[in-house]
Parts: structure tokens; sequence; C-alpha cells
């Protein structure tokens, strides 16, 4: 009996995670109906991915194909899930482990992007030559993380009419969100749309509310829009099921993963994940050393 099992990151807001298992239960007559699935996540949503694992096994599950609901590859998909499988393996010598792919760089996720300025209004077949994006993302240490987000901005205006997309994030790293409306203000945009790539409602789209409020009262003679976050929209379920049936036809890029977490663990002994559930973020990974990319101790005016 095989097994899909998705690993939401989990947010401090419970109304974040039950948008997880709601968006879940909407998709599951999507996938093959002979596929067992279950939802789990990384930190504050229960159960953890440990426990979502037991709960397969229990099911009888002979095959375990996990698929992280993550944005972008970093420390969360390169080390934590990675540590899970691993110790799983170990406990369920006869359940085979497949793990698939983050969202990453997909053309549906540049396609949900668009649909979600289109929902503010923003025509997108016309053009705004004094309109700004900025695609702001939660902000992380992995260089290639951000890179990849890079990457779908530049994506992002392609796709686009307007003359400026720009990135920015809410923290850790730089440009901060400020900065980035700052610059789209000096490069001559009268009006930025901010558009969220976050996935989950939670703290970060309350903390996007707020700084709406003081950029309208800090620059008054220019608009400012703020669209819905990426969230669970029904494109997603798209490339999830591709990621599934990715890692089913083993296409999927987890496996070198699991190889290269392997060796960083045997390289960094000293540093175990026994099946805690990471409440403390990922702040114990900076200054590691990072398979496929590196995390830096992030500067302390970032993280402030």
């Amino acid at each position: 009996m095989r097994a899909v099992l998705f690993v939401g990151h989990g947010s401090r807001l419970e109304a974040g995670n039950e948008e997880v298992r709601i968006f879940i239960e909407q998709m599951t007559p999507a996938l093959d109906p002979s596929l067992m699935v279950e939802t789990c996540f990384l930190e504050f949503g229960l159960p953890s991915i440990s426990k979502g694992i037991e709960n397969c096994v229990a099911q009888g599950a002979t095959e375990v194909i996990v698929i992280p609901i993550i944005l972008l590859h970093a420390g969360h998909s390169k080390l934590h899930i990675p540590a899970e499988i691993l110790a799983a393996k170990e406990k369920y010598p006869d359940v085979k482990f497949i793990y698939g792919q983050t969202i990453g760089v997909h053309p549906k996720a540049l396609e949900i992007a668009v649909d979600r300025l289109a929902e503010t209004g923003f025509d997108v077949n016309t053009d705004h030559p004094e309109t700004a994006v900025l695609l702001i993302g939660r902000g992380g240490s992995d260089s290639q993380a951000n890179s990849d987000f890079y990457k779908i901005t530049r994506l992002l205006w392609e796709k686009l009419n307007v003359r400026w997309v720009e990135s920015a994030f809410m923290g850790v790293t730089l440009p901060l969100v400020d900065e980035g409306i700052e610059r789209c203000i000096k490069l001559g945009a009268k009006k930025v749309i901010l558009l969220p790539y976050f996935l989950f409602t939670g703290i970060l789209m309350e903390r996007m509310g707020e700084m709406l409020f003081r950029f309208q009262e800090q620059y008054p003679d220019h608009q400012f829009v703020l669209a819905k976050y990426f969230g669970y929209h029904p494109k997603l379920q798209l490339i999830l099921k591709d990621r599934v049936i990715e890692a089913v036809e083993g296409r999927s890029s987890g496996e070198a993963d699991l190889e290269k977490y392997r060796f960083y663990a045997e390289e960094h002994s000293h540093i175990h994940h026994h099946g805690h559930d990471h409440h403390h973020g990922h702040d114990h990974l900076h200054g590691q050393g990072h398979p496929n990319g590196q995390i830096h101790e992030p500067k302390d005016e970032v993280r402030k």
C-alpha cells in the first residue's frame, strides 16, 4: 500500500494549519484513489512528521511518499525533512520511503502570482508604466533559495506589462520590505502592489497589513495595494500532483537530497535531530555548513 504524506510548514495561528488540512482534503479526489493521503507539519501544527509517518505505517503503508508543501528549497527541505525520513527508515526497515520536491520554480507558481495580482483589479493585459510589483518572501539564509526567489521575480516580470518587479523579504536577509518600497518609489513607481509570497495566513500577513497602513502614511502621493498571499490556490493542487507523480516515477530530486543530507549528517555528527518538532524554527542551523547551499549567520541589524 502506497501513502502520500504531505508536509505543511505549520503556523503559530491554527487557522493557517487548518488551511493546509482543508486544502489536502479538497485535493485528495484529484489523486490516484489507491493512494492513502495523510497530512503533517514541520512545526507548530500537529501531527509532527514522525507521527505522520507512524500514522501511514499503522494503516498498512509499505511505501511512503513524502511531499513538502514548501515554496522554496532551503533548510527545512534540505535538513529537517531528510533527517526525519532517514530516522523513519531505521525505525521501519521494511517500509520504502520516497522524498518529493518542494514547489520551487514551477510555471504554475507564476500563474498563481499573476492570478493574485488580477484579484486586486490589476489588468494583466494592459500596460502599467507607473506600477511596480514588490514580491515579498519570508526571507531565509539559504543562498540558493534566495536566488530562486529572484528567479521567480524575473520570470514574473516577463509575464507582466509593468515596468518593475522587485524582490524583498520580511526578515533574515536583505532587502527588507521598507527598502523594497523605497527602491520602487525611487525608480519612479506611482503605484506599488505588494505581493506576498507566503503559503498560509498567519503572523506575516498581520504584519503586512500594518506595513500597508504605514506606507500609505509615509508616501501619501503614492498608491499601495496589498494582494492576497500565494496561499492554497486551486493551481497549487496541480503543482503538488506533479510532485507526487515525479516521486512515484522516480523523477524527483528528493533521493539526491537524502544523499546530501546523509553526507552532511556524517560530517556534522554533533547536530542531532531525534524527531523533535523544531518549535524553535531553524535558528540552531545558523553558521553550520549546509548541503547544496549555505546557511550564514544573518547580520544583527537584519534579525531585529
